[in-house]
């Protein structure tokens, strides 16, 4: 699914200010890269872990922007607008590789082809698709980012102008550490201690069918709510209703698999969970080819101006200003070069075929740079949040797929290919649009291009190699992907991971022994198509605000309905802060607020799977019944209140 909208942090309305060209002012520090290094590894571990829980990823920049400036002008009372930037690039650039790796990588896990995740493989993968991301997006920044008057990149502008409004940095790092540790603090007492329960369950009979209700008691849900604004919690909430509303009482009437009247109500749960989750992969094809659909005048146009950039890159030009000037292009020419060599290397390693590597790196390298052309325009126009980046990476794999099958290449090798390329292919997709956005701010700010795209490199390398490891205590602490492949202590807590469930599910049905089941399948891309049809009616006939997007309604369907309806809270506690509009600074502190919960529950989370993984025996304060109920509704309703009281408080 995309991204929540970064540019729903409504920043303050003063101008961005660009330094000179000739000003002497510092800009890539030692206290910068640090710093922009341990805030992105610290979003990194967060997206990794919200993106597997729940299928959403959250940006970095701002909030890194905004924590930059309250350590070095807040609490050391220095550091130029230039460094925190540098900050942001850094945190951006190797946050933005989690969405890459969770939507693929599990996928080898669920599939049945590791028992465990590679380290190198995972890390090269990583490491490659972020720096094809980069790589490939710089001669593509003078022709999109700077001259091109229609893109506007609306998540670097934005955080532009909070770079700008720096000076107040330092309460705002408060209220983020503040939020960070409730998140924590509450995941401890759910996850490690059992004081508070991870969700509240309801099965209602309604006659001979039973309708599952549900509420997962986490903040970064609501945190994830909130960020993403009342219009997308609304339809991931839709496609959880129409999942478990509608479709999961139909199958309990039908025979349906294993499904029985007399089966205990935790089984025919975990069936119906099945069953939904293959309705929700037929919406999300559906979706992710309607997104390729609907962008097409947009590839076009960003191929053209793809080849307009490479053109004038090789054009013998004079000496360009500072705020001018890319990376060298020797560099550049070397590191594509290196960058492809290692992709064949590896491939060639899990493989174990030099034809079916070579075909592989032929396709990833025509995927990732067509999608990153693509990912460069669109995320010009609508920004970041909008880009179709699950689409792209459904459309890669099968791209790749038929041709790995046409070449007669099946079962765990063609697997390893086909998720292969989608991994690098995603992960460059994914860096690509930040790099915009970044590159975008710089340009506004009077940043260096060089320099950032520079340390853009070095986040790329830094935060891969915090992925395995990441990946690897998630799923021995609570599992990855359904429970079918899952030691019994893990069964029923799994992370849904429901991008990686999807290829997965592909995979296993194009090169391996399971049979698919097709008429699910095809009932949710009916609905998938069916939304298609009515958000069109709102769009041209009625011109509606409300937008029914497909995709988050297909990751709906997809996710335990208990998600979509704390995502649901936290959309309307952002429509609540912000009525009228009148309350700019507010919605921002709240924004800030629901990053710091959710990097403060994953941070939290990840360190409570060491001692699951080591199977330390964890204390439990309070059994499951009423009481823990009681405790846990009130913890959600404490966070609310909490974080619409912040929101509505005026600066």
């Amino acid at each position: 699914m995309q991204r929540p909208r970064a540019d729903r942090i409504r920043p303050m309305s003063n101008e961005a200010a660009t330094i000179s060209s000739t000003a002497p002012i510092r800009e890539v520090t030692v206290r910068a890269v640090v710093l922009g290094i341990l805030v992105g590894l610290v979003m990194g571990v967060a997206n990794v872990y919200l993106g597997l829980f729940a299928g959403m990823t959250v940006s970095a920049s701002i909030p890194a922007a905004v924590i930059s400036m309250g350590i070095l002008r807040g609490v050391l009372k220095t550091g130029s607008i230039l460094e925190n930037n540098i900050v942001q690039t850094i945190a951006s650039a190797g946050e933005s590789l989690a969405a890459g790796i969770i939507f693929t990588m599990p996928a080898l896990i669920i599939a049945g082809v590791w028992s465990d995740f590679d380290f190198w493989v995972t890390t090269l993968v990583s490491v490659t698709g972020g720096l094809l991301g980069v790589l490939f997006m710089i001669p593509l920044r003078k022709p999109m980012i700077v001259d091109d008057d229609e893109l506007i990149y609306p998540e670097g502008v934005a955080c532009a102008q909070v770079l700008n409004a720096g000076e107040r940095g330092g309460s705002d790092m408060t209220s983020v550490f503040a939020a960070l540790g409730i998140g924590a603090v509450i995941k401890i007492l759910a996850d490690a201690v059992q004081l508070l329960g991870g969700a509240l369950n309801q099965a209602v009979a309604v006659g001979k069918a039973k309708i599952f209700l549900g509420l997962t008691a986490a903040p970064a849900l609501i945190g994830v709510g909130y960020i993403v604004g009342l219009n997308i919690a609304m339809l991931v909430f839709v496609g959880g209703a129409i999942a478990w509303l509608g479709a999961a009482p139909i199958m309990t009437l039908m025979e349906h698999g294993a499904i029985t009247d007399g089966m205990a109500q935790a089984d025919l749960y975990g069936e119906l969970k099945t069953g939904v989750r293959f309705l929700g992969v037929g919406a999300m094809i559906v979706g992710g080819l309607w997104s390729i659909f609907m962008i097409r005048k947009g590839i076009a146009q960003g191929l053209r101006e793809t080849m307009s950039g490479y053109r004038s890159s090789m054009q013998n030009q004079a000496p360009p200003l500072r705020t001018e000037t890319d990376m060298e292009r020797r560099w550049l020419l070397l590191l594509v070069a290196a960058t492809m060599l290692i992709i064949l290397g590896l491939y060639h390693h899990v493989t174990g075929g030099i034809g079916i590597s070579i075909l592989a790196t032929v396709l990833m390298t025509l995927c990732s740079f067509f999608f990153v052309a693509v990912a460069a325009y669109i995320v010009g126009l609508v920004g970041s949040s909008n880009s179709p980046v699950s689409g792209m990476t459904i459309c890669s794999v099968l791209l790749t797929s038929g041709f790995i099958y046409m070449f007669g290449f099946e079962g765990d090798v063609a697997i390893l290919a086909t998720l292969g390329v989608a991994g690098v292919v995603c992960c460059a997709t994914c860096t690509s649009g930040d790099v915009c956005q970044d590159l975008k701010t710089g340009s506004l700010v009077g940043a260096t291009p060089y320099r950032q795209q520079w340390v853009e490199v070095l986040g790329v390398i830094t935060a891969s190699f915090v992925m395995q490891p990441v990946l690897v205590l998630l799923h021995n602490g609570y599992g990855i992907g359904t429970d079918a492949h899952l030691p019994e202590a893990l069964q029923g807590n799994a992370l849904d991971a429901p991008q990686a469930g999807l290829f997965a599910s592909l995979m296993q049905g194009f090169f391996g022994d399971a049979t698919l089941p097709w008429g699910l399948i095809a009932a949710g891309a009916a609905v998938g198509l069916a939304i298609v049809l009515v958000d069109q009616l709102l769009l041209r006939p009625m011109n509606a605000r409300f937008r029914l997007h497909v995709m988050p309604v297909a990751v709906g369907m997809y996710l335990p309905f208990g998600l979509s309806t704390a995502i649901l809270i936290g959309g309307i506690l952002a429509w609540l802060a912000t009525r009228g509009g009148k309350n700019e600074r507010g919605h921002e502190r709240g924004v800030l607020l629901a990053s710091g919960l959710i990097a403060g529950e994953a941070i939290a989370g990840v360190l409570i799977a060491i001692p699951k993984a080591k199977e330390w025996p964890l204390p439990t304060l309070l059994e499951e019944g009423g009481a823990q109920d009681a405790l846990t509704l009130a913890m959600v309703i404490g966070v609310s209140l909490w974080m619409l009281r912040a929101s509505r408080a005026r600066a």
